[in-house]
């Protein structure tokens, strides 16, 4: 089922007697979400993407806009009409009933021609139980079930309904750190089978980028870039974009441009052609940077962290607006911990200016950067 947010506003009251603004919570928003496809809404706590959720699920009514799924508006349609299955933070599950029955609980709300047999339903709830992999825990209650078990029958209760569209708002964030790889991946096996609509928010850019088919980054109700995870890191829009994603993060020192050339300090490290002369924020991805000992950019080195199949080389530079510089480099080449110094060239395409001012993004010749 194709998605389409059409100039989409959501703006609430203002709070209390200090502030006399509205918040918007999602400003002027507009993206068509492909059938099929499984979409990443991410961004920072308060960025308006679980407003955006609620918008689509009908629990919030926009200020402004429309929303269509295919060619249905579904704008004022009630919740209980658009055919969304929603899975929660908290699981919300019903603690005195079984597996089973929380499963089929949505199938038995159903009237008219849409009332199934009790066959029917437990066909359904047995398919949707198959697809989660929970089939051997239909008769316990939720409190005998660990946190991913518990998110398994939250999926399956919202799939029972063979949604139009699968709405899911961090289901992962109650889970550990193995529990979230692993749910994720089930995640999207369970979308790839079914082959429903999902839209899935997170504030984790991992989760994001490693499951989605496209990702929606947001920011203060507005969205900042939409495309496909790898294409977005490796072709930011702005300075908040390539900061946000990445692991580590991307590393930003103040510079400056003149007459082609971007400046650290003192030192020209990168030839900028086409780009105009003025103050940026330069920014370096943790893979752009070649160990050279003629390299054109020279840090302090702090220390060599050697992680197996790579090696962080963690150094320190007057311009950086990091705490530390994270360069990740293939662990065949060596780094000697004990040096006070180390140098670097750049790869252009692991490098992003910005304008100082408006955090946009200013391109120069060459590659992703042209």
């Amino acid at each position: 089922m194709k998605v389409v947010l059409q100039d989409l506003t959501k703006k609430f009251p203002a709070s209390g007697k200090a502030s006399r603004k509205e918040v918007v919570a999602v400003d002027n928003f507009s993206f068509e979400i492909p059938d099929g496809k499984l979409i990443g809404l991410l961004g920072p706590s308060g960025c308006g993407k679980s407003t955006t959720l609620n918008l689509i699920c009908g629990l919030l009514t926009p200020t402004s806009g429309k929303i269509f799924f295919g060619d249905d508006d579904v704008t004022d349609l009630p919740p209980e009409n658009r055919g969304v299955g929603m899975v929660f933070q908290n699981y919300a599950l019903y603690p005195h009933l079984t597996v089973l029955q929380n499963i089929i609980f949505p199938l038995q709300n159903l009237k008219g021609k849409d009332k199934l047999s009790k066959q029917a339903m437990l066909d359904r709830a047995a398919e949707a139980a198959r697809l989660v992999q929970i089939e051997n825990l239909m008769d316990r209650k939720p409190g005998e079930l660990s946190g991913g078990q518990q998110q398994r029958v939250a999926i399956a209760r919202a799939l029972v309904k063979t949604p139009r569209v699968l709405l899911l708002d961090e289901p992962l964030s109650n889970l550990d750190a193995r529990l979230r790889l692993q749910t994720r991946e089930e995640i999207r096996r369970i979308q790839r089978e079914t082959g429903v609509t999902t839209i899935f928010v997170t504030h984790d850019q991992d989760e994001a980028m490693s499951i989605s088919d496209m990702i929606v980054l947001m920011k203060s109700g507005v969205v900042q870039q939409i495309g496909k995870p790898q294409e977005v890191y490796d072709d930011p829009a702005n300075l908040f974009v390539a900061k946000f994603l990445g692991t580590p993060p991307i590393n930003v020192f103040d510079g400056r441009v003149e007459s082609g050339r971007l400046f650290i300090g003192r030192e020209a490290v990168l030839d900028v052609p086409g780009a105009p002369d003025c103050e940026v924020d330069a920014a370096i991805r943790p893979e752009g940077f070649i160990p050279d000992e003629n390299g054109a950019l020279g840090c302090r080195l702090d220390r060599v962290e050697v992680m197996g199949r790579d090696v962080s080389v963690v150094s320190t530079h007057g311009s950086s607006q990091n705490q530390v510089i994270r360069s990740i480099i293939n662990s065949d080449i060596r780094i000697d911990p004990d040096a006070e110094n180390v140098r670097f060239n750049l790869k252009p395409h692991k490098v992003f200016i910005f304008d100082k001012k408006s955090g946009g993004r200013i391109r120069f010749g060459g590659s992703l950067n042209g």
